[in-house]
């Protein structure tokens, strides 16, 4: 850089002696402010974000033979879960006019000692009985429109959790929401 001196007794003869002005020290922060920029392009390219986390649902293949019947299970291998408003929860096993074992609709809660241990115990009866096959229970859920997304979302988290393999999202009789009334 050039600097140009501009003073005012140097060429005279006899004079003072000389002193240069002091500068104040500064530092050039020019390189630091781009690798402060580079820095936070690399990181901000090379991070994963949080990822969304997400249920694998399967879901059936559109049937193109019309011919085709649909799959039957057994009523001693089917639970039907009815879920209401305010975190309602019922099941029953077989069909809601003739329960299976005559038991019907009975209240429940979510969570590991409500629905959770009942479709373990569910599963364990079948498998001591011998009649899980490939399949193992087959769950019917079903929800009135007053029940919430989180309820949905904890009985599919229930499924995944209990290792149910077969289930369905269904919509609900005149006659099941009846009963959650």
């Amino acid at each position: 850089m050039a600097e140009l001196n501009t003073g005012g007794g140097e060429g005279k003869k006899g004079g003072k002696k000389v002193r240069s002005k002091k500068q104040n020290a500064g530092v050039d922060l020019t390189a630091m402010v781009d690798l402060a920029f580079l820095l936070i392009t690399f990181f901000m390219l090379t991070t994963s974000l949080s990822k969304p986390q997400s249920m694998d649902l399967t879901m059936p293949d559109k049937i193109k033979d019309p011919t085709t019947k649909p799959q039957e299970a057994k009523e001693s291998k089917t639970m039907t879960i009815l879920i209401g408003k305010d975190r309602k929860l019922k099941y029953y096993m077989g069909i809601l006019k003739e329960p299976y074992q005559g038991v019907g609709p009975t209240d429940s809660t979510y969570g590991q000692n409500g629905i959770r241990k009942i479709i373990l115990q569910k599963m364990a009866n079948l498998k001591a009985s011998g009649q899980v096959g490939k399949d193992g229970v087959v769950v019917l859920i079903k929800a009135i429109e007053e029940a919430t997304y989180t309820d949905m979302i904890d009985i599919l988290d229930e499924m995944a959790i209990t290792g149910v393999e077969i289930y369905a999202i269904q919509d609900m009789t005149e006659e099941e929401k009846a009963v959650m009334q």
